[in-house]
């Protein structure tokens, strides 16, 4: 089994207690990231915003509170976390999908703004993944990504890992019913990228005006990139072999 169904499988599998295992692992501070990373977009009223890997829908409720005229497209490939979604009280203004978010079924220029939460690190192309995020933004539109990360300041890394890898596997598993999973999900940022180096890839990979906002001193961050405002970003291959 490839890496992308195995990480589907495992998914579906933690759909049920998963908003309440993340609660439990993160003092319910996850929500307030969440609301920090919607708002870092100042979005219009009336924005058309894709919410990639959304889950069981927690950041995509979000986003249609804030955008009450406009449309909120929460994308996943666990069929379990989108039934989960959509049995949620929701807005009238959002609608899930089940898609790759390395191939996905929209036209380019669809979106003015696109979020992603706790997943770029499950992603098995994260070049591949930026590029087609930002093929579907418009010109100018803008991109936020929340994810764990690797604090600079040693005591706080130690601390940070102390927990990470050493109580989540137990907490997460005791909750979320699946210890295997919890146990995949810490150790998938071994190898993902620093806060710098992914702020490198989101500015080769068609978000060439790219911040990073460091959370609790690197415990995770939100990295903000914007595509060039006059072009739209094509899916051709040789688009993708420019930025390679």
């Amino acid at each position: 089994m490839d890496k992308g169904s195995a990480v589907r499988e495992m998914f579906d599998k933690i759909a049920r207690r998963y908003d309440l295992a993340n609660t439990v692992m993160t003092g319910g501070v996850d929500a307030l990231w969440r609301k920090q990373a919607a708002g870092s977009l100042m979005l219009a009223t009336d924005a058309h915003v894709l919410d990639l890997c959304c889950g069981t829908g927690a950041l995509t409720r979000e986003l249609a509170r804030r955008v009450p005229s406009g449309r909120v497209t929460g994308v996943d490939f666990s069929p379990q976390m989108l039934a989960i979604a959509r049995a949620h009280e929701g807005r009238a203004n959002t609608r899930y999908e089940e898609a790759d978010v390395l191939k996905l079924p929209f036209g380019s220029g669809t979106f003015d703004a696109a979020t992603m939460a706790f997943s770029m690190r499950n992603v098995t192309d994260i070049a591949a993944c930026l590029r087609e995020v930002a093929r579907v933004l418009k010109p100018g539109g803008s991109f936020v990504n929340l994810e764990v990360g690797k604090p600079d300041n040693p005591l706080l890394r130690r601390a940070f890992f102390a927990y990470f890898y050493g109580v989540i596997p137990w907490l997460g598993g005791m909750v979320g019913g699946d210890r295997a999973a919890y146990r995949y999900l810490p150790e998938s940022l071994i190898n993902f990228p620093d806060a710098r180096t992914l702020a490198s890839l989101f500015k080769n990979n068609g978000f060439p005006h790219t911040r990073n906002v460091s959370l609790v001193g690197g415990v995770a961050n939100l990295h903000i990139g914007t595509t060039d405002a006059s072009t739209v970003v094509r899916a051709e291959p040789e688009f993708a072999a420019s930025l390679s």
